[in-house]
């Protein structure tokens, strides 16, 4: 109570408690490595960790009153030699401003940050926030909306659609603003970090980490089945009659040539540096979506379309393909496993938290997922009704507009889906890559090599590869991937805002959050089961190593 202003500053910071040091920047591995007590060396930084993410002015710098010890893990720092550098608090720090920098405990990070493709750069802003948000929010899945209006219906679709988008970015929100925790002063860069820190390591893994990963990978092999398939109808469309040798490839080809491609554009280091290829991602989804709508409106609906809900055998399977309509509108709203990500490649101070110029960007983001989403479902229902094919949209375009469509739109709309899946391979794929080379990291506290990199994500790009000519139906089954999918996006952020912020009991936020997660959870478990009543009453081509058109 009577410590001035400066004591409070200068006060030696304790020792870190195991629990800080529990935040691995891999998913979930070791959480539990527990070293003998060694000598604390100081820690110096990198210059590119200068403007950290962290909460102070400058975490990863030792003062001679405030000096930064490593871990207990004894992991070594990124650069052999010390930094010497002055104490950063301003003189004139205000009696008003003591109190608040003694609340707002000084950021924890893991000093393997420094060295993993997700927090190994630290300048981004606002603008690649959104690019980031935009490519991994909007893409194919979009395209298979209005298959969901087949069974749902022009009022039910329509409310589903407002309503999952409603509550996502509600849930969106509570991610973002979970990033920073001011009460342990750590900063969750990970999904999984977050969940562990929830959760717990053991119900954390249990409950988050095979819908992360089947997220990541699931969405790359989904990428490289409908990239590989579009690039072959784009070149038919092109070469029309012409001898053209690019239709002489066979569908597996064009799935090797995609990912060929694809592995190229992983070798950029960290996802900073694919802010560009996000950006070209954002656009070409904005661009096909767009077009698609357009078009398909303006050459008017089929005359002999039909608007009538598709009947079931018995309510029981009435209520199950209710459930799967639904698990694809929320697979169309996927992306909520990166937020944490992209909001970890900001700075962040005292003054100035990355929660700011994240939100900005979200909500420049989903104002332009908003006007490609409705337009897409409602417009696309109306214009070929109860005739759109399970592929979805992209699809029905050629097909219906095959002749009254020039060549240029359609080939124009094949090159932006075959360029969109692309990019998008990168931002779902840095994850895994984060995943992988934490494990070099962790077990050889250095680095991981530029060639170590290259085999990897390599190595990651030709087992997505294998898993698409082994698998090429799992586009067919969005709806249940959107039921596994689903608590990431609509219920974790709810109990994990309820564990890490503890609202008070009975007040609003416990209810609606509470009501929410309990309501996700169970709308997962029905869109799972209708997902796969319908697979297996509907009957679904298992054609394993027989690639077909997406």
């Amino acid at each position: 109570m009577g410590e001035s202003p400066d004591e409070a500053i200068s006060t030696p910071p304790r020792r870190p408690s195991p629990l800080s040091q529990s935040h691995s920047p891999s998913l979930s591995r070791f959480a539990n490595l527990r070293d003998t007590p060694q000598p604390q060396p100081v820690v110096s930084a990198p210059v590119s960790q200068f403007h950290s993410p962290s909460m102070s002015r400058s975490p990863f710098l030792g003062t001679p009153d405030r000096p930064m010890t490593m871990p207990a893990s004894g992991a070594r720092t990124p650069l052999g030699h010390n930094i010497r550098s002055r104490n950063l608090t301003p003189k004139f720090l205000t009696p008003l401003a003591s109190p608040l920098r003694k609340a707002l405990h000084l950021t924890k990070l893991d000093p393997h940050d420094a060295w993993l493709p997700i927090t190994e750069s630290r300048n981004g802003n606002a603008y690649y926030a959104a690019f980031h948000t935009l490519c991994s929010g909007i893409g194919i899945q979009a395209l298979i909306l209005p298959v969901a209006f087949i069974i749902l219906g022009w009022i039910w679709g329509t409310i589903s659609l407002v309503l999952v988008f409603i509550w996502q970015l509600y849930t969106l929100y509570l991610l973002v603003n979970l990033h920073e925790s001011v009460e342990t002063g750590v900063r969750y860069s990970r999904y999984m970090q977050l969940a562990n820190a929830a959760f717990g390591g053991w119900l954390g893994n249990a409950l988050a980490k095979f819908q992360i990963m089947y997220l990541s990978a699931g969405t790359c092999v989904t990428l490289i089945i409908v990239g590989g398939s579009t690039s072959k109808l784009f070149f038919e469309i092109v070469c029309g009659d012409s001898p053209c040798k690019a239709e002489k490839l066979t569908l597996t080809e064009w799935y090797l040539l995609f990912t060929c491609g694809a592995i190229l554009l992983s070798q950029l280091p960290n996802l900073n540096s694919i802010a560009g290829i996000s950006l070209i991602g954002a656009i070409t989804a904005v661009g096909y979506c767009t077009t698609i709508w357009v078009v398909s409106v303006a050459k008017g609906r089929l005359s002999y379309v039909s608007y009538d809900t598709i009947k079931a055998s018995s309510d029981v399977a009435k209520v199950f393909n209710t459930f799967n309509a639904l698990g694809i509108v929320s697979f169309a709203f996927r992306g909520h496993n990166l937020i944490l990500e992209i909001q970890a490649t900001m700075p962040s101070s005292e003054k100035h938290p990355s929660q700011v110029p994240m939100w900005r960007g979200v909500k420049a983001s989903y104002i332009l997922i908003a006007m490609c989403l409705f337009p897409l479902a409602i417009g696309g229902f109306w214009a070929y009704g109860n005739l759109i094919p399970s592929n979805g949209m992209l699809a029905a375009f050629l097909m219906f507009h095959a002749t009254d469509v020039s060549k240029s739109i359609r080939g124009l709309v094949s090159l932006l889906v075959i360029i969109n899946s692309l990019t998008s391979f990168q931002i779902y794929g840095m994850p895994m890559f984060d995943e992988m080379e934490s494990i070099y990291v962790l077990r050889s506290k250095r680095p991981c090599p530029w060639w170590l990199r290259v085999i990897m994500r390599s190595l990651f790009g030709f087992i997505n590869f294998f898993m698409a000519v082994a698998f090429p139906f799992l586009g067919a089954v969005a709806g249940l991937v959107g039921g596994v999918a689903l608590p990431i996006t609509m219920a974790y952020p709810c109990f994990m805002w309820l564990k890490i912020k503890k609202p008070q009991v009975y007040s609003y936020k416990w209810w609606l959050n509470w009501g929410l997660g309990v309501l996700g959870m169970g709308l997962s478990l029905m869109v799972v089961i209708g997902g796969l009543y319908t697979i297996i009453s509907a009957g679904i081509k298992l054609k394993f190593f027989k690639p077909q058109l997406a």
